[in-house]
């Protein structure tokens, strides 16, 4: 498990923000235009060969319906899969990213 046993209690949206609540009491509030500009997947982030080459693909252009949720899937109890109005569903949030993304 990451950070001394935290898990993903449970999670909610308000507005444009992603609430989460961790299983040691703590939470993340994080904006959904932040947490869409901070997507971790390949297809966003770049990904590494094994000689540790960074290979990132060009930025994509953004509508607002790429900051427009549909649906947020638990994945195990250690991250989140947002899946975006724009069809982006590649994307997994990690507990670590997801404190780090929280604006407390």
């Amino acid at each position: 498990m990451i950070k001394g046993d935290k898990n993903i209690k449970d999670f909610d949206l308000l507005n444009d923000l992603l609430l989460v609540n961790f299983s040691d009491g703590s939470e993340a509030v994080i904006s959904l235009r932040r947490l869409r500009d901070r997507c971790p997947c390949a297809g966003c982030e770049g990904e590494t060969d094994a000689l540790g080459n960074l290979y990132k693909p060009k930025p994509q252009p953004k509508t607002e319906s790429s900051y427009e949720l549909k649906q947020v899937l638990l994945v195990g109890y250690y991250g989140l899969k947002p899946l975006w109005a724009d069809n982006h569903t590649t994307g997994i949030f990690p507990i670590d990213l997801l404190i780090e993304l929280s604006e407390k």
